[in-house]
C-alpha cells in the first residue's frame, strides 16, 4: 500500500517541481530546505516535511523512469 497524501500536499509539491525542476533532488533534506525557501510563510513545519517527502518520491519515480528508458535504448 502507498501513502495517502492530501490534495494540498500534491498541489504544493507540483508547484515547486514546476518552478524549480533543476533544484529538486532525491534527497529529502535538500528538498526540505528548498520547500522552506520557496513556500516561506505559506506552510507549517509539518506540511513542509510532507511536501518535501512527496517531492522526493516524485524525483525518485522520475529518475527510475529515466533509467529504464536509457536501458531500453541501449
Amino acid at each position: 500500500m502507498g501513502k495517502v497524501r492530501t490534495r494540498k500536499v500534491k498541489v504544493l509539491a507540483r508547484e515547486v517541481l514546476k518552478a524549480f525542476p533543476d533544484r529538486v533532488s532525491t534527497d529529502f533534506e535538500s528538498n526540505k530546505l528548498l520547500v522552506g525557501e520557496v513556500l516561506v510563510g505559506r506552510v507549517s513545519k509539518k506540511l513542509r516535511n510532507k511536501v518535501a517527502g512527496y517531492l522526493t518520491a516524485l524525483a525518485k519515480k522520475e529518475q527510475k523512469a529515466r533509467e529504464e528508458q536509457e536501458a531500453e535504448a541501449s
